[in-house]
Parts: C-alpha cells; structure tokens; sequence
C-alpha cells in the first residue's frame, strides 16, 4: 500500500539516514530536481551507499535523471545493483520512453545477477505531450507499476497559472486516473507545495482519493499523515464494506438473486468497492 510517496534529496546524509522514521508508506530519493548538477555524482554515491547501507523498512523508490539528459544511465549503473523496489522516471512523455528504461534496466539486472523485471517503474508525467500518451505510457511494458503526475511543471509546459484550487489540472488527473485503471496500474497524484497550508493539503487530498488516485506524491515530512488519513478508509468505511459483504453472503445462502442494505440495492459496483475497502484494510492491518 502506497498511501504516500515522499521525496527525500538524494545529496542529504540526514535525510537518507531517518528515511524509516518519517512516516510515509515510500520514499523518493531524489537524483533530479534536488540535486544540482555539480553535485550529480556525490548524490549518486552517496545514494548507493546509503542502499547498501541501511535496510529501509519502507518501499524505496528512486527518481534519475530524465533520458534527455546525461546523468540518467550513470544514475542506474550505481543504483541498480542495490535493487530499489522502483525506479521513478521524470517526464514520461510517450511509450518509447518507457521501453528505453526498461532495455537498459534490463542489461543491467542481468548484469548483476538480479530477477529480470524486478525493479519496477513509475512514470512520472509532467508534460502535456506525457498526460496525452498516458495509456501508451502505463501500458508499455509490464514493468510499469504506476503513473504519477507532476504539477508544477505540467502547469508551466501548459502555460497557465498553478492553483491550490486546481482546475487547471482537472483534465490532467482524470485523464491519468482513466489511463492507469484502463492499464491496469497505480496510479498517484501530484505534492501540495504549500508547505503551511495543512487545510488545504487536506482538502486536495481527498479530492485526489474521490477521483480515483491511489495516493500523493509529498514533498514535506509534515504532510505525510494527513495525506495517509485521506487515502486510509475510515471505519465507518470499514463498517459498512462488512456490512456490504454480510449481506452477499446471506442472500446467496438463501438463493436471492438480489439483495439490499439500508434500501439499496447492492449491486456489483457496490461489491467491488467494498472489496477495495477491505483490501485496504487489510494492508493497513486492520482485520477485514
């Protein structure tokens, strides 16, 4: 279960060291966006040791360099050999993009003596050409576990303003969302980059969770609980998921064709979702 998915700069020793101590169900250490070009290869290093070293508890996930950029291949051959659970590949812009990571993640689990396929891939779309090619992108290999989507830049390739609102992004999630469920893949959202504003953090990620995504990209410690809140089902969810599934049960043992709770009918969309519930549940180690 991947409820939140927080960055941590990948050329900060403190920040790699208290990984495990921060809450989030995954963690994102940074190679791009945090990481001047200067300091490209001490991040690097540092990042491989840091995998080598510690044995995070949570799902680690590593965000390279963007192909069209010269760091990317130097940022898998020293990553690869500590097999993250995921790569994070910025401005995934079509499905070609996805099929050059996989090749060349592929020579180099083979390289290593490593489970061919098994670093998986998040592709982070973050450009209009990217949010239009989203379910070329999350269905070009198995490999592909999720599409994420990237705002700031996104909003900025779009030429419109960036608001905690968030209508301009409407279509981008939805779009995402559909493609990702039509591949068969997670999908997460976009980080709340207000920092202070913990209302509006709230607010935009249950917004999220009601269109579909199945948790949020998060760029500060502090936001790590609300956002695992949002995304966790709640126990009257939980309630009435049982109560859902009490009543299934009891109208096939009496061979009813259909049956109702609290005057409606259930019907299989009902079923499915209360299935979900109890899914979730189940992870976040409640008893279903």
């Amino acid at each position: 279960m991947m409820r939140s998915l927080l960055f941590l700069p990948g050329n900060s020793p403190s920040m790699l060291i208290n990984g495990d101590l921060l809450g989030s169900d995954s963690i994102i250490i940074d190679l791009e966006d945090a990481v001047s070009p200067d300091d490209k290869d001490a991040a690097r290093i540092l990042v491989r040791n840091a995998l080598g070293f510690f044995r995070y508890r949570t799902t680690v996930v590593v965000r390279i360099n963007g192909l069209d950029t010269g760091y990317w291949r130097k940022d898998l051959e020293e990553i690869v050999p500590l097999a993250p659970q995921f790569i994070l590949l910025p401005k995934a812009g079509c499905a070609q993009d996805m099929l050059t990571l996989d090749q060349a993640l592929l020579a180099l689990e083979q390289a290593n003596s490593l489970t061919p396929g098994g670093i998986r891939v998040i592709a982070l779309v973050e450009t209009a050409v990217g949010v239009e090619h989203a379910y070329e992108i999350a269905s070009a290999c198995p490999r592909v576990a999720a599409l994420a989507l990237g705002a700031e830049d996104l909003t900025a390739d779009l030429q419109c303003k960036r608001t905690k609102e968030g209508a301009e992004i409407a279509y981008s999630r939805g779009r995402l969302v559909a493609a990702a469920r039509a591949a068969g893949v997670e999908c997460f959202d976009t980080p709340f980059t207000d920092t202070d504003d913990l209302e509006g953090l709230e607010q935009d990620a249950r917004l999220a969770k009601g269109l579909g995504f199945s948790g949020k990209l998060v760029i500060n410690p502090r936001h790590v609980g609300i956002v695992n809140q949002a995304f966790s089902p709640s126990a009257a969810d939980i309630a009435y998921a049982r109560e859902v599934m009490r009543v299934i049960e009891e109208g096939r043992a009496q061979g009813k064709g259909a049956v109702a709770l609290h005057g409606k009918m259930i019907d299989k969309p009902i079923v499915a979702r209360a299935r979900q519930v109890l899914d979730a549940a189940e992870q976040m180690g409640v008893k279903a």
